[in-house]
C-alpha cells in the first residue's frame, strides 16, 4: 500500500510553525536541519550545465538521519548514489537506494526519480519518509514530529511518499505517486 503525505493535513493540525530562531526549528519536535542538507538539496534540484565529470559526481540519492543527540537532521556517512555510478558500479539505482534503507530505523531521503511518459522523459526529486514497522516507536515520533523541518527546507517538491516497508517502495507505487497511469517506465524499467 502507497502512503502519501496529505499538505493539507499537517498545515491543519499546526504542524511546523516556526519558533522564534527564524524557522530552523520546529515547534513540534525542536530538530534543526543541518546547512550541508539544505546544500546537497540545492545542488540537486538545481541542474546547472555541468561538465561530464560534473554529472558524474551529481547525486542521484541521499539519505538523512537524526544526529546521535536527536538534535540536527544531518547526511548519513556513505549513504548516497553518485550519478556516475549508475550502470558503473549500480545496475538500479532504485533498488540499491531501496537497499541502503535500514530495516530497524526510519530516516528521510532525496532521490532524483527518472522515468517516462508517454510524452517524454522527465527527472524529479522524490522526498521520503522511511518509517518501518521494525523502528522503535520513538524514533517514529521524533522523526514524523521532524518532517516539517526538514521540508520547509526542501522547498519545491513535487513528490512525497511515506513508506513503512519494502512493499511501499516498489516500482508501480512509485509510478502511481510521479503521475498514475502516464507512466510508462521508472528507471529505465517499464511499469
Amino acid at each position: 500500500m502507497c502512503r502519501f503525505f496529505p499538505h493539507a493535513r499537517a498545515r491543519r493540525a499546526g504542524l511546523g510553525q516556526s519558533g522564534e530562531d527564524g524557522g530552523n526549528r520546529t515547534k513540534a519536535s525542536g530538530v534543526q536541519v543541518a546547512d550541508e542538507v539544505c546544500r546537497i538539496f540545492y545542488d540537486m534540484k538545481v541542474r546547472k550545465c555541468s561538465t561530464p565529470e560534473e554529472i558524474k559526481k551529481r547525486k542521484k540519492a541521499v539519505i538523512f538521519c537524526l544526529s546521535a543527540d536527536k538534535k540536527c537532521i544531518i547526511v548519513e556517512e556513505g549513504k548516497e548514489i553518485l550519478v556516475g555510478d549508475v550502470g558503473v558500479t549500480i545496475t538500479d539505482p532504485f533498488k540499491h537506494f531501496v537497499g541502503m534503507l535500514p530495516e530497524k530505523d526510519c530516516r528521510y531521503a532525496l532521490y532524483d526519480a527518472s522515468f517516462e511518459t508517454k510524452e517524454s522523459r522527465k527527472e524529479e526529486l522524490m522526498f521520503f519518509l522511511w518509517a518501518p514497522e521494525l523502528a522503535p516507536l520513538k524514533s517514529k515520533m521524533i522523526y514524523a514530529s521532524s518532517k516539517d523541518a526538514i521540508k520547509k527546507k526542501f522547498q519545491g517538491i513535487k513528490h512525497e511518499c511515506q513508506a513503512n516497508g519494502p512493499e511501499d517502495l516498489n516500482r508501480a507505487c512509485i509510478a502511481e505517486k510521479l503521475g498514475g497511469s502516464l507512466i510508462v517506465a521508472f528507471e529505465g524499467c517499464p511499469v
